[in-house]
């Protein structure tokens, strides 16, 4: 996508976006592509979204959502390693260190939510806040240590809803419990697993695909996904979707 037009960047997410006038101010939001080594293959997890919603309806995604800023006061086992921290706190609003690792919470939060997988480490919780029960009462420390920043995207104007989304990657290993239901909320069906190449070829939003490359790049580059790598950020300046590194 790097280099199109706002208007073949429209057309492209036509079918992914509805489409709504007026300026809208991007929301914060984390996304997790988490991932598994199955023989030679990657596999990625992706769920499909309600057709009813209004943001991608019946689109294959990675477990995420918007950021919940309370999510920087949770108890973690191990943060970010710096170069991450570093790079997410480079993301945000003068540089708060609490509201990137907010981002990087709500990320594992929403993996648990709506794939009801808890990534951390097995042993006594607490916490008072309701989203992170789940937690608590399978006995999971949340660890921040397995994330790594693999992508930042805004979505274009002129969408209903927009977000400044970071894709964060872990591996199925960094999973500390498995629920065989899935999580509480109803955000996503048909979860799969999907060898990368495969997922590419699903009914995936323009930017997914594009993150995806991206993934497989890296991957390519660097397969134990160490701390520190390049991170492609993609945005809308004077009417042109452009891609830098962070």
């Amino acid at each position: 996508m790097d280099g199109m037009t706002k208007a073949q960047v429209d057309k492209a997410e036509g079918r992914d976006f509805a489409l709504g006038a007026g300026p809208k101010r991007p929301r914060d939001a984390a996304t997790l592509m988490l991932l598994d080594r199955k023989g030679d293959d990657i596999l990625v997890l992706m769920g499909r979204r309600h057709s009813s919603h209004a943001f991608m309806p019946g689109k294959f995604v990675f477990p995420g959502g918007r950021t919940d800023p309370s999510d920087s006061r949770i108890p973690v086992t191990d943060s970010l390693f710096p170069e991450e921290e570093a790079k997410l706190i480079g993301t945000v609003a003068r540089g708060s260190a609490a509201r990137a690792r907010a981002i990087a919470l709500s990320a594992i939060r929403e993996t648990y939510e709506e794939a009801g997988l808890l990534i951390g480490q097995k042993g006594p919780f607490a916490t008072g806040k309701a989203d992170w029960q789940g937690f608590v009462e399978h006995g999971v420390q949340p660890s921040l240590k397995p994330l790594r920043f693999i992508a930042r995207a805004i979505t274009p104007p002129g969408r209903v809803r927009r977000f400044d989304t970071r894709f964060l990657s872990a591996w199925r290993s960094d999973v500390a419990v498995e629920l065989p239901d899935g999580g509480p909320t109803n955000e996503l069906e048909e979860l799969m697993w999907l060898p990368l190449p495969e997922a590419r070829q699903a009914d995936i939003p323009a930017i997914t695909k594009t993150i995806l490359e991206e993934l497989e790049q890296r991957l390519a580059q660097d397969p134990l996904l160490r701390p520190g790598g390049p991170v492609p950020f993609y945005r809308m300046i004077r009417k042109r979707f452009v891609r830098e590194i962070l």
